[in-house]
Protein backbone atom coordinates (compact mmCIF):
# COMPACT_ATOMS: atom_id res chain seq x y z
CA UNK A 1 0.00 0.00 0.00
CA UNK A 2 1.47 3.34 -1.09
CA UNK A 3 2.08 5.96 1.57
CA UNK A 4 2.16 9.12 -0.54
CA UNK A 5 0.59 11.88 1.53
CA UNK A 6 -2.13 13.82 -0.26
CA UNK A 7 -3.31 16.18 2.48
CA UNK A 8 -2.43 17.22 6.01
CA UNK A 9 -4.84 19.05 8.25
CA UNK A 10 -4.74 20.12 11.88
CA UNK A 11 -5.61 16.67 13.26
CA UNK A 12 -5.41 14.22 10.36
CA UNK A 13 -3.40 13.16 7.32
CA UNK A 14 -4.70 11.53 4.14
CA UNK A 15 -2.62 9.02 2.16
CA UNK A 16 -3.29 7.52 -1.24
CA UNK A 17 -3.68 3.77 -1.71
CA UNK A 18 -3.36 1.44 -4.68
CA UNK A 19 -7.05 2.02 -5.40
CA UNK A 20 -7.98 5.40 -6.93
CA UNK A 21 -11.22 5.77 -4.96
CA UNK A 22 -9.85 4.85 -1.52
CA UNK A 23 -7.60 6.70 0.94
CA UNK A 24 -6.05 6.06 4.34
CA UNK A 25 -7.00 8.60 7.01
CA UNK A 26 -4.44 8.90 9.82
CA UNK A 27 -5.38 10.49 13.16
CA UNK A 28 -2.66 12.63 14.76
CA UNK A 29 -2.23 13.53 18.43
CA UNK A 30 -2.35 17.26 17.68
CA UNK A 31 -4.84 19.26 19.71
CA UNK A 32 -5.68 22.65 18.22
CA UNK A 33 -8.09 25.45 18.98
CA UNK A 34 -8.92 28.87 17.57
CA UNK A 35 -7.66 27.82 14.11
CA UNK A 36 -4.34 26.53 15.49
CA UNK A 37 -3.59 29.65 17.54
CA UNK A 38 -3.45 27.15 20.40
CA UNK A 39 -1.64 23.89 19.68
CA UNK A 40 -0.35 20.96 21.73
CA UNK A 41 0.47 17.30 21.20
CA UNK A 42 -1.58 15.10 23.52
CA UNK A 43 -0.58 11.45 23.63
CA UNK A 44 -3.28 8.96 22.53
CA UNK A 45 -5.76 11.61 21.37
CA UNK A 46 -5.56 10.40 17.76
CA UNK A 47 -6.20 6.80 18.77
CA UNK A 48 -9.28 7.77 20.78
CA UNK A 49 -10.68 9.93 18.00
CA UNK A 50 -10.13 7.12 15.49
CA UNK A 51 -11.96 4.59 17.67
CA UNK A 52 -14.85 6.91 18.53
CA UNK A 53 -15.26 8.13 14.94
CA UNK A 54 -15.23 4.54 13.68
CA UNK A 55 -18.00 3.66 16.14
CA UNK A 56 -20.14 6.65 15.21
CA UNK A 57 -19.69 6.35 11.44
CA UNK A 58 -20.55 2.64 11.62
CA UNK A 59 -23.65 3.46 13.68
CA UNK A 60 -24.72 6.15 11.22
CA UNK A 61 -24.06 3.90 8.23
CA UNK A 62 -26.23 1.22 9.80
CA UNK A 63 -28.96 3.87 10.03
CA UNK A 64 -28.89 4.86 6.35
CA UNK A 65 -26.46 7.80 6.52
CA UNK A 66 -24.02 7.31 3.61
CA UNK A 67 -20.46 8.09 4.67
CA UNK A 68 -16.83 7.60 3.70
CA UNK A 69 -15.85 5.02 6.35
CA UNK A 70 -14.86 1.57 5.05
CA UNK A 71 -12.88 -0.07 7.86
CA UNK A 72 -10.34 0.63 10.59
CA UNK A 73 -6.85 -0.51 9.64
CA UNK A 74 -4.92 0.21 12.84
CA UNK A 75 -5.22 2.18 16.09
CA UNK A 76 -4.66 5.40 14.12
CA UNK A 77 -5.74 4.58 10.56
CA UNK A 78 -9.00 4.18 8.68
CA UNK A 79 -9.64 3.12 5.10
CA UNK A 80 -12.09 5.61 3.63
CA UNK A 81 -13.75 6.48 0.34
CA UNK A 82 -12.02 9.28 -1.55
CA UNK A 83 -14.30 12.31 -1.80
CA UNK A 84 -14.10 15.88 -3.01
CA UNK A 85 -14.69 17.79 0.20
CA UNK A 86 -17.28 20.56 0.02
CA UNK A 87 -15.46 23.53 1.63
CA UNK A 88 -18.22 24.11 4.18
CA UNK A 89 -18.44 23.17 7.86
CA UNK A 90 -22.01 22.28 8.79
CA UNK A 91 -22.64 23.11 12.46
CA UNK A 92 -25.72 21.68 14.17
CA UNK A 93 -26.75 23.37 17.43
CA UNK A 94 -29.22 22.12 20.03
CA UNK A 95 -28.05 24.22 22.99
CA UNK A 96 -26.31 27.61 23.12
CA UNK A 97 -22.59 27.26 23.83
CA UNK A 98 -19.16 28.59 22.92
CA UNK A 99 -18.81 31.29 20.29
CA UNK A 100 -22.53 31.05 19.52
CA UNK A 101 -23.39 32.21 23.04
CA UNK A 102 -20.92 35.08 22.74
CA UNK A 103 -22.14 36.08 19.28
CA UNK A 104 -25.80 36.36 20.26
CA UNK A 105 -25.51 37.09 23.99
CA UNK A 106 -27.38 33.91 24.90
CA UNK A 107 -26.49 32.22 28.16
CA UNK A 108 -24.45 29.06 27.65
CA UNK A 109 -26.54 25.99 28.36
CA UNK A 110 -29.84 27.50 27.21
CA UNK A 111 -31.89 25.17 25.00
CA UNK A 112 -32.56 26.64 21.56
CA UNK A 113 -36.23 26.87 20.49
CA UNK A 114 -35.43 24.41 17.70
CA UNK A 115 -32.36 22.77 16.24
CA UNK A 116 -30.29 25.30 14.30
CA UNK A 117 -27.95 24.64 11.37
CA UNK A 118 -25.16 27.09 10.56
CA UNK A 119 -22.60 27.05 7.76
CA UNK A 120 -18.97 28.15 7.99
CA UNK A 121 -16.52 28.45 5.12
CA UNK A 122 -13.44 26.27 5.66
CA UNK A 123 -10.93 29.14 5.74
CA UNK A 124 -8.55 29.15 8.72
CA UNK A 125 -6.88 32.42 7.71
CA UNK A 126 -10.20 34.23 8.06
CA UNK A 127 -11.41 32.25 11.10
CA UNK A 128 -13.94 30.11 9.20
CA UNK A 129 -16.50 32.89 8.54
CA UNK A 130 -20.21 32.25 8.89
CA UNK A 131 -21.84 32.06 5.44
CA UNK A 132 -25.37 31.82 4.09
CA UNK A 133 -26.88 29.44 1.57
CA UNK A 134 -26.78 32.29 -0.94
CA UNK A 135 -23.03 32.71 -0.42
CA UNK A 136 -22.54 29.02 -1.14
CA UNK A 137 -24.53 29.20 -4.37
CA UNK A 138 -23.11 32.53 -5.61
CA UNK A 139 -19.47 31.52 -5.03
CA UNK A 140 -19.98 27.98 -6.26
CA UNK A 141 -19.04 26.23 -3.01
CA UNK A 142 -22.20 24.09 -3.16
CA UNK A 143 -25.24 23.81 -5.40
CA UNK A 144 -28.77 24.25 -4.11
CA UNK A 145 -29.52 20.51 -4.31
CA UNK A 146 -26.28 19.75 -2.45
CA UNK A 147 -27.17 22.22 0.29
CA UNK A 148 -30.57 20.63 0.73
CA UNK A 149 -28.98 17.18 0.92
CA UNK A 150 -26.47 18.34 3.55
CA UNK A 151 -29.25 19.90 5.63
CA UNK A 152 -31.39 16.77 5.37
CA UNK A 153 -28.55 14.53 6.52
CA UNK A 154 -27.52 17.00 9.24
CA UNK A 155 -30.97 16.86 10.86
CA UNK A 156 -31.07 13.07 10.56
CA UNK A 157 -27.58 12.73 12.05
CA UNK A 158 -28.59 15.01 14.91
CA UNK A 159 -31.61 12.85 15.73
CA UNK A 160 -29.51 9.67 15.63
CA UNK A 161 -26.65 11.08 17.71
CA UNK A 162 -28.95 12.60 20.34
CA UNK A 163 -30.55 9.17 20.74
CA UNK A 164 -27.17 7.43 20.92
CA UNK A 165 -25.72 9.78 23.52
CA UNK A 166 -28.89 10.02 25.61
CA UNK A 167 -28.62 6.27 26.24
CA UNK A 168 -25.23 6.83 27.88
CA UNK A 169 -26.27 9.91 29.90
CA UNK A 170 -24.60 12.45 27.60
CA UNK A 171 -26.21 15.61 26.18
CA UNK A 172 -25.34 16.43 22.57
CA UNK A 173 -24.94 20.21 22.71
CA UNK A 174 -23.69 20.82 19.16
CA UNK A 175 -21.41 19.30 16.54
CA UNK A 176 -19.56 20.03 13.30
CA UNK A 177 -19.68 17.79 10.24
CA UNK A 178 -18.35 17.89 6.70
CA UNK A 179 -19.59 16.38 3.47
CA UNK A 180 -17.95 15.34 0.23
CA UNK A 181 -18.80 14.41 -3.35
CA UNK A 182 -18.16 10.70 -3.91
CA UNK A 183 -17.77 9.99 -7.63
CA UNK A 184 -18.69 6.55 -9.01
CA UNK A 185 -19.79 5.41 -12.47
CA UNK A 186 -19.93 8.91 -13.99
CA UNK A 187 -22.14 10.33 -11.25
CA UNK A 188 -21.69 11.41 -7.65
CA UNK A 189 -23.49 11.44 -4.35
CA UNK A 190 -23.11 13.62 -1.27
CA UNK A 191 -21.81 11.60 1.68
CA UNK A 192 -20.67 12.35 5.22
CA UNK A 193 -16.87 12.64 5.54
CA UNK A 194 -14.10 13.80 7.92
CA UNK A 195 -14.73 12.57 11.50
CA UNK A 196 -17.20 12.75 14.37
CA UNK A 197 -15.52 12.65 17.77
CA UNK A 198 -15.22 14.72 20.95
CA UNK A 199 -12.99 16.99 18.84
CA UNK A 200 -15.98 17.97 16.72
CA UNK A 201 -18.87 17.68 19.22
CA UNK A 202 -19.80 19.35 22.47
CA UNK A 203 -20.76 16.56 24.85
CA UNK A 204 -21.93 17.26 28.41
CA UNK A 205 -22.65 14.73 31.13
CA UNK A 206 -26.41 14.85 31.70
CA UNK A 207 -26.15 14.73 35.47
CA UNK A 208 -23.29 17.13 36.14
CA UNK A 209 -22.90 19.11 32.88
CA UNK A 210 -19.22 18.12 32.98
CA UNK A 211 -17.62 18.76 29.60
CA UNK A 212 -16.49 15.59 27.83
CA UNK A 213 -15.10 17.24 24.69
CA UNK A 214 -12.41 19.53 23.27
CA UNK A 215 -13.64 22.48 25.36
CA UNK A 216 -11.45 20.96 28.10
CA UNK A 217 -8.49 21.94 25.90
CA UNK A 218 -9.92 25.22 24.59
CA UNK A 219 -10.70 26.45 28.12
CA UNK A 220 -7.63 25.02 29.89
CA UNK A 221 -9.76 22.75 32.08
CA UNK A 222 -7.41 19.79 31.63
CA UNK A 223 -8.26 16.10 31.61
CA UNK A 224 -8.95 15.89 27.88
CA UNK A 225 -7.78 12.28 27.47
CA UNK A 226 -9.73 11.19 30.54
CA UNK A 227 -12.89 12.83 29.13
CA UNK A 228 -12.46 11.20 25.71
CA UNK A 229 -11.87 7.83 27.39
CA UNK A 230 -15.06 8.34 29.39
CA UNK A 231 -17.05 8.86 26.18
CA UNK A 232 -15.46 5.77 24.60
CA UNK A 233 -16.07 3.66 27.70
CA UNK A 234 -19.74 4.64 27.85
CA UNK A 235 -20.03 3.67 24.17
CA UNK A 236 -18.48 0.29 25.15
CA UNK A 237 -15.55 0.79 22.78
CA UNK A 238 -12.57 -1.51 23.32
CA UNK A 239 -9.68 0.64 24.60
CA UNK A 240 -7.04 -2.08 24.64
CA UNK A 241 -5.12 -0.17 21.93
CA UNK A 242 -4.62 2.81 24.27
Amino acid sequence: MSKKILYEGKAKQLFETEKPFELVQFFKDDATAFNKKKHEIIDSKGVLNNLISEFIFTYLGNNNIPNHFIERLSPREQLIKKVEIIPIEVVVRNIAAGTFSNRFGIEEGKNLPKTLIEFNLKDDENDDPLVSEEHMKVFGWAKEAEIETMKKYAFEINTLLKKLFKKINITLVDFKIEFGRYYTNNHYEIILADEISPDSCRLWDMSSNEKLDKDRFRRNIGGLIEAYKEVATRLEIDLSDI
